[in-house]
């Protein structure tokens, strides 16, 4: 997981990221990697009932706040014993994967990691800021925080997306483009005319208000910001299109990791000689829903 973001880029004076979970006693016979957003006991079950699953990616950390004691009345403690207990490691690569850089151009390097018996090679990918802006149309996009003294490779690392259109785009034509790329029926939208156009994106996957509200752009794209935060940007006469939290980051896991982890892992084998499989959490979900 490092090779898709590596930890330096975290923001690490708040999250926590990395390998969260490595079981002392994994199973050989664990072939499948599951995929989610959100740790929650809906995914875990989801997960335990599947013995073949020997590792789980989960892009928010479930293990944030320190815990002085490991028991079963804690929903997250119960979470880490439960995937311990049946040999299943968790990682979170969180905030590193937010800042680092889109990096598909280069797919030659990859390192491997092994964990929970499955060997994973894993390519430089497309970052989830990154994949937003992808869906916008044709621009130019660039961190709106560079990084500091990123690692190698990394040079155009950092937190959020400022993308620039080559061509002005009517709002409602981006909002169309927004709801394709996430899978959404509706979003919503904060806009004192709709009918404006758009030349500047600023784009923060997941809770975007520290990092877009300094920035200077006619439009932000984010999961949520604060009531507040959404009338300074309009007193700005800056758009805000908000889609819920991690509903900017999960339509990434099939659309672009799922995808290029199954190619690069097509000719590998387990101990057991099984194919790696990966699979994306069916019932991992953002918990809010427009109805």
């Amino acid at each position: 997981m490092r090779a898709i973001a590596p930890l330096e880029l975290a923001e690490t004076s708040w999250d926590n990221v990395g390998v969260l979970v490595e079981p002392p006693f994994p199973s050989p016979k664990q072939n499948k990697v599951l995929l989610t957003i959100d740790l929650t006991p809906q995914v875990l079950a989801e997960a335990l009932a599947d013995p073949k699953i020997g590792t789980i990616v989960s892009y928010h950390p479930p293990i944030f706040r320190a815990m002085k004691r490991l028991t079963s009345d804690d929903v997250k403690q119960d979470i880490v014993l439960k995937a311990i207990a049946r040999g299943v490691g968790i990682y979170s690569p969180h905030t590193a994967c937010d800042n680092c850089v889109d990096g598909g151009k280069r797919a030659e390097h990859y390192v491997w990691r092994e964990m929970c018996s499955v060997t994973l090679f894993l390519l430089y990918l497309y970052i989830v800021n990154d994949w937003l802006a992808s869906g916008l149309g044709k621009g130019q996009c660039k961190p709106i925080t560079p990084a500091t003294n990123p690692p190698e490779g990394q040079e155009e690392s950092g937190s959020g997306r400022l993308f620039t259109f080559d061509e002005p785009t009517p709002l409602m034509t981006i909002v169309e483009r927004v709801k394709k790329l996430i899978g959404l029926p509706h979003i919503r939208l904060a806009a004192l005319d709709k009918k404006k156009t758009i030349k500047t994106v600023a784009i923060c996957a997941g809770s975007g208000s520290s990092v877009l509200g300094p920035v200077q752009a006619d439009l932000y794209f984010t999961g949520e910001m604060g009531h507040h935060d959404v009338l300074a940007a309009l007193a700005q006469d800056t758009s805000v299109i908000l889609c819920d939290h991690s509903n900017t980051e999960r339509g990434y896991l099939s659309a672009v990791l799922k995808p290029r982890l199954e190619k690069q892992l097509e000719n590998e084998k387990t101990e057991e000689g099984e194919s790696i499989e990966i699979l994306v959490s069916k019932v991992d979900k953002d918990p809010l829903e427009i109805i």
